[in-house]
């Protein structure tokens, strides 16, 4: 699409209790993701979390829903840190294994999502927890951030 140079990298924030999105646009971004570009998410987890998610994704759309190059879960429940991908509606395979649960109720956190050639490299509080294999080819149709759940969200850069 013409000008698709200069449009912003749009970070969509959809947080608890908000009855419209906001919208924080990042600096000197370009048409969405590409290797060697972060994503920081830092927050601070609520008192008594079930959950909460962060999701990149292609617009944000909901009818028919945008495409979610990755979702991250983190489920309180279960200890769970959970990544799963949908594209054109179909949920992909779910991922979970994780050397540790990161999060702690009422503590500050901090989420960087790396994105590289092949995949996404997810780190919280510095610390590399896994790696999630692109399934989405067009990497810089990844303009959006979805953000909900038990958190309290700080910083988005």
């Amino acid at each position: 699409a013409p000008g698709s140079l200069t449009s912003s990298f749009a970070l969509l924030v959809v947080q608890p209790g908000h009855s419209t999105p906001s919208r924080a646009v990042g600096q000197e971004e370009n048409g969405g993701m590409r290797p060697g570009k972060k994503i920081l998410v830092m927050g601070i987890v609520d008192l008594n979390p079930e959950s909460f998610g962060i999701s990149l994704t292609c617009g944000e759309s909901e009818d028919p829903p945008a495409d979610v190059a990755i979702e991250l879960k983190a489920v309180f429940t279960d200890r769970q840190f959970v990544r799963n991908s949908c594209v054109a509606g179909e949920w992909g395979e779910e991922q979970s294994s994780i050397p540790y649960f990161p999060f702690i109720p009422d503590q500050p956190f901090r989420v960087e999502i790396l994105c590289e050639h092949p995949r996404f490299r997810i780190f919280v509080d510095g610390h590399q927890l896994f790696d999630f294999y692109h399934r989405i080819e067009t990497l810089s149709a990844i303009d959006t951030i979805k953000i909900n759940g038990d958190l309290q969200l700080t910083k988005l850069g």
